[in-house]
């Protein structure tokens, strides 16, 4: 199941300074792709989940939400400060929406890209 995690924050009158450091250590793997999901209209992004990968989400500047469905629970986070971080298991189908429209959503991965990985289709319906 997905699950967050919080990131160790510096805050003074200077501005505010958010760390991941010996990222190894914090995160459940290794990071081995980077990207980051910007300038989203009112669509909805993700629909999948993985056979390997497992992904870190941060929402670096202004806010969404994700929906996740491990296939026994359903739950929805809101990333609201780039203190939080979002562990998403090989399992977890999950979708991002509500973008602000200055969101930027960080994402770490445990894989490279590779087609094969996603798994489009969501769990059964349990009603």
């Amino acid at each position: 199941m997905a699950y967050l995690i919080n990131l160790v924050n510096f805050k003074d009158t200077r501005g505010e300074l958010t760390v991941l450091d010996n990222a190894e250590r914090l995160l459940p793997f290794k990071i081995k792709r980077v990207f980051y999901i910007y300038r989203v209209d009112e669509s909805v992004r993700g629909g999948h989940r993985h056979h390997e990968t497992i992904q870190a989400a941060i929402c670096i500047n202004g806010t969404c939400a994700v929906w996740n469905d491990d296939g026994e629970q359903q739950t929805e986070f809101l990333l609201d400060t780039p203190s939080k971080c979002l562990i998403l298991e090989s399992k977890d189908w999950h979708k991002m929406y509500k973008f602000s429209p200055d969101a930027v959503l960080l994402v770490f991965a445990s894989t490279t890209f590779d087609s094969s990985d996603y798994i489009y289709e969501p769990y059964p319906s349990k009603a």
